[in-house]
């Protein structure tokens, strides 16, 4: 089923440098030891362990990624991913002092939530696949070109992409600019059929009826991705990069598993209704999210390394906006130190925190005319999350090097003010959750 981590567009996202999203889970193999020795593989290898508390999303995640240098700087690389999620994940129904039911995605049975918990569906799982492929080269004595093809399915979903990429050197190569070209093609293939938006959750219906919610199995999604940059040498021991990214997302950008709840208008409590005797079905009103068919976004990003003999520090900022009202701020350093002569320590910490779309609500009203676009997403409501951890790396005695890096993330999400319905801003919103981000990493060469 579709994931707190949709990750149909992470070639798009990898070759034009999109950093900075909210979640933690995505993680590359780790950064190669070494350079390639002409005609070798280089292969980086990592198993990617992501736990929320409280029952919440399991992401365990295998990632290799094989380089081979054919000389002249001519290379080819390969990158296999395979990810499995269980767990439970956010509905966007609000808690209730009374039990909830729920009819699952795909239509055919029922769920209930405990009095005061925030509904989780425990249905959630999913296991994803993905392939992408790479060849640069250069083509001119202070020019190289890269091309990349990729593929990646989940049980929902299916993703097609290519980039283009373009570097030139000036400044006796101390500077260097890209431009890098993605583009996305998706299919979102929803359990139990696309929903109509904002229309009712159904009660339970058998495998030869069609819920009237639903519409169609399926609805596609394109992004095109455009990043431009420039790498500075600033001295023997400092660089500085800066770029500029621009997104074009369109065609079904809602998430199908989202819904919002119906409340009192004065009370702001979630109604409550009872199903037809012999009926199984939701135990409230519930209207499926509905969200723009388009997005914009644009960013800009800074990072400045500065090597203090061996020791390494590297800063990172970044700044996003888009056409939601989305505005969010990235802020992240790490700091890496030699330990003895064959390991290293990386230190690291990130902040991240944004601003809530513009159609975010946090429930509907019954009776109030239903807005354009409505999602109770918390991953578009207000939001800070921090990172903390740590990353050991050590070489072997062949020259190959593994690593193992622990990391805490701790998200806090809210509703904004003008969104809230009557009691609900004494009640607990969304609560704050935790996580552990475990990573084993080995490099080796064929």
């Amino acid at each position: 089923m579709a994931n707190d981590k949709r990750i149909g567009g992470a070639l798009a996202a990898a070759a034009c440098g999109l950093l900075g999203t909210a979640s933690p889970v995505r993680a590359p193999a780790a950064e190669p030891a070494t350079k390639s020795t002409d005609g070798l593989w280089d292969v980086d290898t990592a198993f990617l362990y992501y736990g929320e508390s409280d029952g919440r999303v399991q992401d365990a995640s295998l990632n290799a990624i094989a380089v081979r240098d054919f000389g002249d700087d001519r290379k080819l690389s390969l990158d296999l991913g395979i990810d499995t999620l269980t767990g439970a994940s956010p509905s966007g129904a609000i808690a209730s002092d009374q039990p909830q039911t729920f009819t699952s995605p795909s239509g055919r049975g029922t769920y209930t939530t405990n009095a005061g918990e925030v509904p989780l569906d425990s249905s959630f799982h999913d296991t994803r696949f993905a392939l992408n492929a790479g060849w640069s080269q250069p083509f001119a004595r202070l020019y190289t070109f890269n091309a990349g093809l990729g593929v990646s399915t989940e049980f929902d979903y299916q993703h097609v992409g290519a980039n283009l990429g373009l570097t030139r050197d000036f400044n006796q190569r101390n500077t260097t600019l890209n431009l890098a070209v993605a583009y996305g093609q998706d299919k979102v293939k929803p359990v139990g059929g696309v929903p109509i938006p904002f229309s009712n959750m159904g009660d339970v219906v058998d495998d030869e009826v069609t819920p009237p919610s639903r519409s169609g199995d399926s609805e596609d999604k394109k992004v095109l991705d455009v990043l431009l940059g420039i790498t500075q040498v600033l001295g023997r021991h400092t660089l500085l990069r800066l770029n500029y990214s621009y997104s074009d997302s369109s065609g079904y950008l809602t998430d199908p598993y989202k819904i919002l709840s119906v409340v009192d208008p004065v009370s702001g409590e979630p109604l409550v209704r009872t199903p037809p005797p012999g009926v199984e079905g939701p135990g409230g009103v519930y209207l499926y999210e509905h969200r723009p068919d388009a997005r914009k976004k644009q960013s800009v990003y800074g990072e400045l390394r500065q090597d203090f003999s061996g020791k390494v520090l590297s800063l990172g900022y970044r700044y996003s906006t888009d056409d939601w009202e989305v505005d969010s701020h990235t802020l992240e350093g790490r700091f890496r130190f030699p330990v003895g002569e064959s390991s290293y320590l990386e230190p690291h910490v990130r902040y991240y925190t944004q601003t809530a779309a513009d159609f975010y609500r946090y429930s509907l009203a019954d009776g109030a005319p239903l807005p354009e676009f409505a999602s109770a997403d918390a991953r578009l409501a207000d939001l800070d999350a921090y990172t903390v951890g740590v990353k050991y790396a050590r070489q072997t005695t062949g020259g190959n090097e593994w690593s193992a890096r622990l990391e805490w993330y701790r998200q806090t999400s809210k509703a904004p003010a003008q969104t809230l319905i009557g009691n609900q801003p004494g009640n607990v919103q969304m609560p704050d959750f935790d996580a552990v981000i475990l990573q084993f990493g080995y490099h080796f060469s064929l």
